[in-house]
């Protein structure tokens, strides 16, 4: 009688008639999210795209200049620069990161003394801010570089190794403890029929973690190929893009990345905002578009369990 009365239960919650009016109340629910939704993030994503193709100093004040503010961006010596110097960036530091960060992930699942404490150790430059990492990391190469009269700041190699050196020791721990829970959702009896099979540790690795890790290399990959690009707070701590050299009339910051250059857009056109803000537009498109071409292609290789 009780297993009868448990299924008329059930039944009765899952009738029509009672998801009926729960189904026509759901946008009552979903309103304030998509409200919220609207005026924080759509609103002035789309202003922003108005505002790229106008003349401003506010937005209150905006006249239509057309494509005259991507013209400028893109003839900009200095942004041309940036973003070279940003891929650049982002290229070195995603293979670096994720390297290092798979390789001390695959070291700590392999049942060692104090795996723990050495995976909080790795974890916890994560949790610095960006700009307090910049300024301690400024000390420690400026005190090492004193002993050959230079500063991180007076030698573009020094400024950018100096960054990668910065993200990397910021970025992978937290990229480790992904790969962790990768390493530890690979089904036990693959490994074993592995080990069966009289497979070497270096044939595991290659054909049964590596496959069965490529949702975590996509989700590492595509967080640390957006933080590269992003990159803002270490370089304007670390750096602040100099040194300058002078290229056709132009001061370019060597080591300024893409983010740092368009808040100087901002900063330094206080007449015509709308130059920085086409800068950001453009910004926005590529890193969009670099983003999923990479987790298009690291998709297509991840292994259905």
């Amino acid at each position: 009688m009780k297993i009868r009365k448990k299924s008329r239960d059930a039944a009765a919650l899952n009738s029509w008639l009672v998801r009926r009016p729960i189904q026509r109340m759901v946008w009552l629910f979903l309103l304030p999210t998509f409200a919220a939704f609207c005026i924080g993030f759509l609103y002035p994503f789309l202003q922003g795209i108005y505002l790229s193709f106008c003349k401003f100093r506010l937005t209150s004040d905006a006249q239509w200049a057309g494509l005259s503010n991507y013209k400028t961006a893109f003839t900009d010596p200095s942004f041309l620069h940036a973003f070279w110097y940003t891929a650049l960036f982002a290229v070195v530091s995603l293979l670096l990161i994720n390297v290092l960060a798979f390789t001390v992930a695959y070291a700590l699942t392999q049942k060692m003394r104090g795996a723990n404490l050495f995976r909080t150790v790795f974890f916890m430059p994560n949790l610095i801010g960006g700009i307090v990492l910049g300024y301690i990391w400024s000390m420690i190469f400026d005190g090492i570089l004193i002993r050959f009269n230079t500063s991180v700041v007076m030698e573009t190699e020094y400024g950018f190794w100096g960054l990668i050196i910065l993200l990397c020791w910021q970025q992978i721990g937290y990229m480790m403890i992904i790969y962790i829970a990768g390493l530890q959702a690979i089904p036990e009896d693959m490994m074993e029929a592995a080990r069966i099979d009289g497979a070497s540790s270096w044939d595991t690795l290659i054909h049964v973690t590596i496959p069965n890790m490529m949702p975590s290399f996509t989700i590492c990959t595509f967080l640390s190929l957006t933080n590269g690009f992003k990159l803002y707070d270490q370089n304007l701590a670390l750096t602040e893009g100099r040194p300058f050299i002078q290229e056709g009339g132009e001061i370019i910051k060597t080591t300024e990345m893409l983010a740092l250059n368009i808040v100087n857009a901002f900063t330094s056109q206080a007449t015509n905002r709308g130059v920085g803000q086409a800068k950001a537009v453009i910004f926005f498109v590529v890193v969009a578009a670099i983003s999923l071409l990479q987790l298009n292609a690291t998709r297509s290789k991840e292994v259905q369990q």
